[in-house]
C-alpha cells in the first residue's frame, strides 16, 4: 500500500503531466534527468537547466523546494533515485529513496533538446517503518491543534492510534456527511427516494458548480447527494438541506451521538455560514452571544442578505475567520456518523461516498472498500474515510488541524493523512 503526492499548478502539490510528445530524446537521457530531477530537489542542480520553461512557470522553484520540504518532513533526508523504468523515449517511472521511505511517479522530456523536464508527478508515497507514535509525534508538531481517531468500528474503545478524538473542531465541509446520512435514513423511512426529481432552489457559493445552473434546473436526490459528497458542491448540499428540512439533519446530529450538539445547533447551511462569515466583527459577536431562537432569527434574516461571489471569495482569502462559527465535531462524532453509514441495508449512500476516495488505487489495494469526505478553508482541514477490510471489518480513519492563526498547509496534513490510512490497513 502506498501513499500520494501529486504536483499540479493548481496547488502546492502540483502535478504538470503533458501529453505524450513526439518521441526524439535518446534513452539515455532519461537516467540523467532522473538523477537531474534528484540533484533540483536537493539544490544541487540548477532549476531552470533541468525543468522546461513551461514547467518553471507554473511550479516555481520556491513552492518546488516546498514540495521536497513537505516530503522530507515525513520521508528524512532525499537520498537519490532508487530506480528508472523507461515507459518510452521520452518518459519513465521514477522512485526516489528518502531515509524513511520512498517516492514513486513518472516523468516526462521536452523531445527537443536539451530534453529537460517538462512533465513530473509523484503518485505514491511509501513510508517505511512508521509507527503509530511517529504519526502521533508529528501531528503533535502542527502549530494549532490537531486530532487524529483510527479505529475499528467492532472495537472503539481499542483505538489504533488516537490523539485528541474527543476534541471539537471546525471541520468545514466534513458536515456533509450528517446531511448525507439524514438523507439516506429519510429514504429508508419511505420519505424519500434516491430519484425523487426537486427543482434547484437553492444557491450558494463555490466549490461545486450548481451555483452557475439555472433557478429550477431539475434533480435527482442521487445526484445532488453525489455531488455533495464528491464534488463538495455547496448548492448541492443547501438544496438537501432544504428538501429534509434543517430539523432532519440535525436530527441526525443527535441521532449519530453528537457530543455536543449545542456547540454547532443552530446547523447553518454552507450560505449562511458564508455570509455570516465576511460580516463585520460586530455581526459575528451577536450571532455568538445568542441563544438558539435568536440565532434561528438572524440566520432567517440573513435570507435576504446579498454577498457577491468576490466578497466572499475576499473574506476567506486571508486569516482564518471565526473558527467557531460553522460546523464543529470531534474524531468521536465523525465515527458516530460514520458508524450509521456502515449499518445502512441500502449501500447507495456508501456508493456515493466511494466516488472521490482521495486515495490512489495503491492506496486503496487491501481495502473491499473505501468511502471519504473531508473539508478545508483557511485555518482549517479534516480528511476522513470510512473503510472496509476482506473479511467485512469496518474502519474509520479521521484527522482534523485547526489553526485560528494562520492557514494551514493542507499538502503536509493530505500525507500525515496517508500516513494514518495505511496504519489502518489489514496487517
Amino acid at each position: 500500500m502506498t501513499g500520494q503526492l501529486t504536483i499540479k499548478p493548481s496547488s502546492l502539490l502540483a502535478a504538470l503531466l503533458l501529453a505524450l510528445l513526439p518521441i526524439t530524446a535518446k534513452a539515455q537521457d532519461l537516467d540523467q534527468r532522473a538523477a537531474d530531477i534528484a540533484a533540483a530537489m536537493q539544490g544541487q542542480a540548477t532549476y531552470e537547466e533541468v525543468f522546461a520553461p513551461a514547467f518553471t512557470s507554473a511550479v516555481p522553484q520556491a513552492q518546488f523546494a516546498a514540495i521536497r520540504g513537505q516530503l522530507e518532513s515525513q520521508l528524512g533526508p532525499l537520498q537519490g533515485v532508487e530506480a528508472v523504468s523507461p515507459l518510452n523515449a521520452t518518459s519513465a517511472r521514477i522512485t526516489l529513496r528518502f531515509a524513511h521511505g520512498r517516492a514513486s511517479g513518472q516523468f516526462t522530456l521536452d523531445p527537443a533538446p536539451p530534453h529537460a523536464v517538462a512533465g513530473f508527478v509523484l503518485r505514491d508515497i511509501q513510508p517505511l517503518d512508521d509507527s503509530a507514535e511517529q504519526l502521533l509525534d508529528d501531528l503533535g508538531d502542527l502549530p494549532g491543534e490537531a486530532s487524529v481517531l483510527i479505529t475499528r468500528l467492532s472495537d472503539p474503545d481499542n483505538p489504533l492510534a488516537a490523539m485528541n478524538a474527543g476534541q471539537r473542531m471546525a471541520v468545514g465541509s466534513t458536515f456533509k456527511l450528517w446531511v448525507l446520512s439524514a438523507l439516506a435514513q429519510s429514504i429508508a423511512a419511505g420519505e424519500h427516494s434516491w430519484d425523487e426529481v426537486v427543482p434547484l432552489t437553492a444557491r450558494s457559493f463555490p466549490s461545486g458548480q450548481l451555483h452557475l445552473w439555472p433557478a429550477g434546473s431539475p434533480l435527482t436526490l442521487h445526484t445532488l447527494a453525489t455531488m455533495m459528497i464528491s464534488n463538495s458542491d455547496n448548492t448541492a448540499t443547501d438544496q438537501l438541506i432544504a428538501v429534509l428540512g434543517r430539523d432532519a439533519v440535525e436530527a441526525e446530529l443527535l441521532a449519530s451521538g453528537h457530543g455536543d450538539p449545542s456547540a454547532t445547533l443552530p446547523l447553518l447551511t454552507t450560505r449562511e455560514m458564508f455570509v455570516l462569515k465576511s460580516a463585520s466583527q460586530a455581526e459575528l459577536a451577536a450571532y455568538r452571544a445568542a441563544d438558539r431562537d435568536e440565532r434561528l432569527a438572524m440566520l432567517a434574516d440573513l435570507a435576504g442578505v446579498e454577498r457577491s461571489e468576490e466578497q466572499v471569495i475576499a473574506a476567506f482569502s486571508g486569516s482564518p475567520v471565526a473558527l467557531d462559527v460553522e460546523w464543529l465535531a470531534s474524531g468521536e462524532d465523525i465515527v458516530g456518523v460514520m458508524r450509521r453509514l456502515a449499518a445502512l441495508e441500502d449501500d447507495t449512500a456508501r456508493q456515493i461516498m466511494a466516488v472521490n476516495t482521495a486515495l490512489s488505487a495503491e492506496q486503496a489495494q487491501g481495502w473491499s472498500y473505501a468511502g471519504y469526505k473531508g473539508g478545508s478553508e483557511p485555518g482549517v482541514i479534516n480528511m476522513s474515510w470510512l473503510l472496509r477490510d476482506a473479511t467485512g471489518e469496518w474502519s474509520v480513519v479521521t484527522l482534523s488541524w485547526n489553526n485560528p492563526q494562520a492557514s494551514v498547509d493542507n499538502a503536509a496534513f493530505a500525507l500525515l493523512a496517508t500516513r494514518a490510512v495505511m496504519l489502518a490497513a489489514p496487517r
